[in-house]
């Protein structure tokens, strides 16, 4: 109690002094860490300027380094409690990488295994951190646009500085120059949550670790009195401690709180706001906090009066940011042992002397994340008479090998095991060398090789084996099942396919390639007794075109964007097992698009289309629908309402349409409509266009999973008056 009069005697006996001068006191603000507790700096923040107070310095740690460099940058309060209600904090936390800014092949990485390690000298290894913090980087990169050029803080609208953390010395850091979102990023790159930082030639993690409230700095940059804002934990019990979150907490607070005590004696006025009932990963409770921190400022409200008539109750005005664009002028790299220029700017999808957005800008450094090859990006901005030089610095990824893992199950394929060997530059550059095996009732396996060239040719090999055992109706067969006296017949496929192939991209959206094929199809069925178990034995070489395109925001349950995919395979030679082999064609296309209708509901549209060109195609070949959950390949796609491979023929059409509804986060309930017409050159006459001859609907429930989606469907056909209930784990493959 003495304490609290001395200071409002220490703080009311400056005020006057200050009074009798010409010149107002210097305000300096000081902003703790606290993770998501720090929403409450925004609360204080607001008050403060209610108050009419004039801040002249700020120096805050981790998420106090954030508010206090947006608000330094030139936000007032309500324009940073706008930005963290829009703010994803889930994908910050995730690191999230849209997924229609990847290329094809990082897209399927994310689709298909659940988990992947870095795997280096034949040691499975694990990452530094869940986060790289680059989505993160990205955001404060984009609201820091206007002070881009900006190298020394104290010339922000705001004198400004932050606290970071060196790992390797254990040595206090003052960030007060460079590139401010960078400094920000450091000063709150928490241990094992996000990677550290390199920071002029620093090895930096959360500031923090070693001053979570840096007083003193602020007071040096000629500050005479300090508001301090403290939202720090304070220790926790054991029976408290039980997740590794709050264990490094408590670890880095150890430190701090014996040294708060004393920095609560120098801070003349000093707010703590009632968050103790909240986590540093409360960013689902940010208004609460945010609530907490105005009620703890309305506290001292009188006082902070006391300084806003100093100031002629000064009001902060708005940030009106300039126009979202960038000329850029040049693009500098630092030197790259195993990447090219023509690489990164594949990857960028942009070049030097063009006129890009900022999200053209995310896009392109989101592409050259996910590709895996870099361990950080680093990037900022130079002045180039009224344009902009983009300076990018890459660190390549130490690790060239990876061990992935999938898991899955589905009616046809059953339950499978997938291990996955990729390795990089085996042979060249930007190439990329990757494995599947795949274990269970089924053995397949997936080989690729290619080399990515940006926007040049990329060149790649392609090996799979496919093989399921199934009843089938006739469709993926040459037989007679009314001369055989037979319905269906249980038949063994296997499938294995080599491909040689050119690809590129065009018009930045488009993948276009094309290429040669070798396929050997081997189908017998042990229950054919007269004529023998073999049904096909042969060899078939091929050539092939595809396009494709791909902008939906996810694969399993998409909420917008749009899909299409062609192709066209021309089969001009066979060993002929059958003795019935003409040349001919097959040509497919596949197109969709999806749309909110409104926050958590959505609908997906997709129509295929699929016919044989030639006198005579392969049954083989065919065009073969019904089930669902299981990886669709060749030619087979999913129909609701009817069994697996239950339809077929050399030309089909498809629609399907499906509402979702997200019931809440990551839970999903749909409803499904398809629609087709599917038989023997359909498209010879006007039918294919009539009312579709079969149907079917389906009920589901989805949940999106570290491992993939898990869905189950119940379908019904009208047709066939039959129902199916369908069971999916996993990412398919």
């Amino acid at each position: 109690m003495k304490k609290c009069i001395l200071l409002l005697l220490v703080f009311f006996s400056g005020l006057s002094l200050y009074s009798q001068k010409k010149d107002r006191p210097k305000i300096g603000l000081v902003l703790s860490g606290g993770g998501a507790k720090g929403f409450a700096h925004i609360g204080v923040l607001k008050v403060i300027e209610d108050a009419g107070v004039k801040i002249d310095y700020i120096g805050g740690t981790s998420m106090g380094a954030v508010v206090g460099g947006l608000y330094a940058a030139g936000y007032n309060a309500r324009q940073l409690d706008s930005i963290f209600k829009s703010t994803d904090f889930d994908e910050l936390l995730s690191d999230y990488i849209p997924r229609q800014t990847k290329n094809f092949y990082e897209k399927r990485n994310d689709e298909v295994y659940s988990l992947v390690l870095p795997f280096n000298k034949y040691k499975i290894g694990i990452p530094d951190a869940l986060s790289k913090g680059l989505y993160n980087f990205n955001l404060l990169s984009r609201i820091t646009r206007d002070v881009r050029h900006v190298r020394d803080f104290n010339k922000l609208s705001i004198p400004f500085l932050c606290i970071g953390s060196d790992i390797e010395t254990g040595e206090q850091v003052v960030l007060n120059k460079g590139n401010l979102a960078r400094a920000m990023i450091a000063s709150s790159a928490f241990p094992s949550l996000f990677s550290p930082v390199e920071y002029q030639d620093r090895f930096l993690v959360d500031g923090g670790v070693v001053n979570n409230y840096p007083i003193d700095e602020v007071r040096k940059l000629g500050a005479d009195i300090i508001i301090g804002v403290d939202v720090q934990n304070d220790l926790l019990d054991r029976k408290e401690l039980n997740d590794a979150t709050k264990i490094l907490v408590q670890i880095t607070n150890l430190h701090s709180i014996d040294k708060m005590k004393e920095n609560v004696l120098k801070t003349d006025i000093y707010i703590r706001p009632d968050i103790k009932d909240y986590g540093v990963m409360s960013f689902d409770s940010g208004q609460e906090i945010l609530g907490r921190g105005e009620e703890a400022a309305f506290s001292v409200f009188e006082r902070l009066k006391q300084l806003g008539k100093l100031a002629n109750n000064y009001k902060k005005p708005k940030l009106i940011n300039g126009v979202d664009s960038l000329e850029i002028a040049n693009i500098n790299c630092n030197k790259l042992k195993n990447y090219t220029k023509e690489y990164v700017y594949g990857k960028l999808r942009f070049k030097p002397g063009t006129k890009i957005s900022y999200d053209q800008l995310q896009n392109g450094i989101n592409n050259l994340n996910a590709t895996e090859n870099f361990s950080a990006i680093d990037y900022s901005f130079e002045e180039n008479n009224g344009k902009d030089d983009l300076n990018l610095v890459l660190k390549e990824n130490p690790t060239d090998s990876f061990l992935k893992f999938g898991l899955h199950y589905d009616g046809l394929y059953k339950s499978a095991v997938l291990v996955n060997l990729t390795h990089k530059k085996t042979f060249f550059k930007n190439d990329v060398t990757s494995l599947d095996v795949i274990l269970g009732d089924n053995f397949r396996y997936n080989f690729d090789y290619y080399i990515e060239n940006g926007y040049n040719i990329s060149l790649g090999f392609k090996s799979f084996l496919n093989q399921f055992n199934r009843n089938i109706e006739g469709q993926i067969s040459n037989l007679n099942f009314e001369d055989l006296g037979i319905n269906s017949l249980n038949v063994d496929l296997f499938d294995f396919t080599n491909q040689l192939y050119f690809q590129t991209m065009f018009l930045q959206r488009f993948l276009i390639g094309g290429g040669l094929e070798y396929k050997y199809l081997n189908i017998d069925s042990k229950t054919l007794t007269n004529t023998g178990s073999k049904i096909d034995r042969s060899d078939y070489l091929s050539v092939f075109a595809r396009l494709n395109y791909d902008t939906l925001d996810d694969k399993f349950f998409p909420k917008r964007g749009w899909f299409f995919s062609g192709d066209i395979h021309s089969y001009l030679y066979s060993s002929d097992y059958t003795k019935e082999f003409n040349p001919f064609s097959i040509a497919k296309a596949d197109f969709g698009v999806a749309f909110k209708l409104f926050r958590s509901g959505s609908i997906k549209i997709q129509t295929e289309a699929g016919f044989a060109i030639g006198s005579k195609s392969v049954p083989f070949f065919n065009f073969i629908l019904g089930g669902y959950g299981y990886n669709v390949s060749n030619n087979f796609s999913h129909f609701y309402g009817y069994d697996f491979l239950s339809m077929g023929g050399n030309s089909y059409i498809k629609s399907t349409v499906t509402f979702d509804y997200e019931i809440f986060k990551n839970n999903h309930l749909n409803l499904t409509a398809n629609y087709a017409n599917v038989g023997n050159d359909i498209f010879e006459t006007v039918d294919w266009v009539s009312i579709p001859k079969i149907s079917g609907y389906a009920l589901g429930y989805g949940l999106e999973t570290a491992i993939g989606p898990i869905e189950i469907k119940r379908s019904w056909s009208p047709e066939t008056k039959k129902g199916y209930t369908w069971f999916s784990v996993g990412f398919p493959f």
